[in-house]
């Protein structure tokens, strides 16, 4: 049984998401460190740095490293971060002089920052994907049901009819902006930090430029000008994000749960959630939880802000914090996105039921 509802053995059937699990592993973490590594080495050699003889040295024995996972656990119960016994660990496995060039002018949050942008690159790339299979959902429902024409509720009460389509509308259009939005968060954080102990990669000297430039090209990711050890914009505007993407989910969930009660009936849903006591009711269960997902997300989403509080040039309390917060930030928006698609495929809307009533009398805005 596991702390994180993510990966509980049942309520990882709902809140679950193998796919995007994947990303924030143990295994991807230490494979995305050791490109870090082996980068350093290849960028450190071309440019005077580092001996080319000891960069393939390097290179050979991280490819078949395998790290002593119980070792980084008491490191980093020890350290507070995980890369002092993982190099002490790489240098072990380079052996002789060679040991000694390993992570030449890099600190821990290099390492660390740099595995999560190469982690985040395929994890928002998997985001995007599902949002687009969503907003193609919602099109499809669109075209299918969007003259039918429904109650229009303002304040929770009966307002006017409305065709399907502004309900639709509503769900789909903010989905479009954050996709549309995507390329520039994504941008923000696909970035190589880099900059040693202070930021100020000292120990490099006139090689850090091109050290730098190197680097970030054998990674894929933007070179900047200095590490961003402490401003944590992007990570933040991630977090906001994805705290947007599930809540216009949570609306979309919200507003369907409502629709589908038994005394609107305004939609259909084809499947949903059985009871252990009433056999004939089904259940919005997928509306539910994007419902939670939202409200999940706009809670950490706080903490995230807290996050951008970093004490000087490095703040260990801060940067822990992002490590708890952002993973659980991004599995639930990959969960709300995929609930989503498979909600709106269950969707059909029905005609309303008579006519607005006396609420069609008041003005809808009031």
């Amino acid at each position: 049984m596991s702390a994180s509802p993510f990966e509980h053995l049942f309520l990882g059937g709902l809140l679950g998401d193998a796919e995007m699990a994947r990303f924030f592993s143990v295994e991807a973490d230490v494979r995305a460190m050791l490109a870090f590594e082996t980068a350093l080495a290849r960028a450190e050699a071309a440019e005077g740095v580092v001996p080319a003889a000891a960069a393939d040295r390097i290179a050979d024995a991280l490819a078949g490293f395998e790290p002593d996972l119980g070792a980084m656990e008491a490191g980093t119960a020890r350290d507070g971060v995980v890369v002092p016994d993982l190099v002490r660990q790489l240098r072990a496995a380079v052996g002789g002089e060679a040991a000694g060039f390993v992570h030449v002018g890099a600190t821990s949050q290099d390492v660390v920052d740099t595995s999560l942008a190469l982690r985040l690159k395929p994890a928002l790339a998997l985001l995007g994907s599902r949002l687009d299979a969503v907003v193609a959902a919602l099109d499809a429902l669109l075209a299918r049901d969007g003259a039918i024409e429904v109650m229009g509720h303002t304040r929770m009460q009966a307002a006017i009819p409305v065709p399907a389509s502004r309900k639709i509308a509503s769900w789909r259009d903010p989905l479009s902006r954050h996709r549309a939005r995507l390329a520039e968060v994504a941008a923000g954080v696909a970035i190589l930090h880099f900059g040693g102990a202070a930021g100020t990669l000292e120990k490099l000297g006139g090689k850090a430029a091109g050290v730098t430039r190197r680097l970030a090209a054998l990674l894929h990711l933007a070179p900047v000008d200095r590490a961003r050890h402490s401003e944590r914009d992007g990570i933040a505007e991630l977090a906001s994000w994805l705290s947007l993407v599930t809540g216009s989910l949570g609306k979309m969930g919200q507003d369907v749960a409502l629709a589908a009660q038994s005394e609107l009936g305004e939609i259909r849903l084809s499947g949903g959630g059985g009871s252990s006591a009433m056999p004939h009711k089904v259940n919005p269960v997928a509306a539910e939880t994007l419902v939670t997902l939202a409200r999940f997300n706009a809670t950490l989403l706080s903490g995230m802000h807290q996050s951008l509080v970093h004490e000087n040039e490095r703040s260990g309390a801060a940067w822990t914090l992002e490590w708890m917060l952002l993973p659980q930030m991004a599995m639930a928006a990959a969960t709300a996105l995929r609930h989503a698609e498979a909600l709106v495929a269950q969707i059909s809307f029905q005609p309303a039921k008579g006519g607005a009533g006396p609420a069609a009398a008041k003005d809808a805005s009031s």
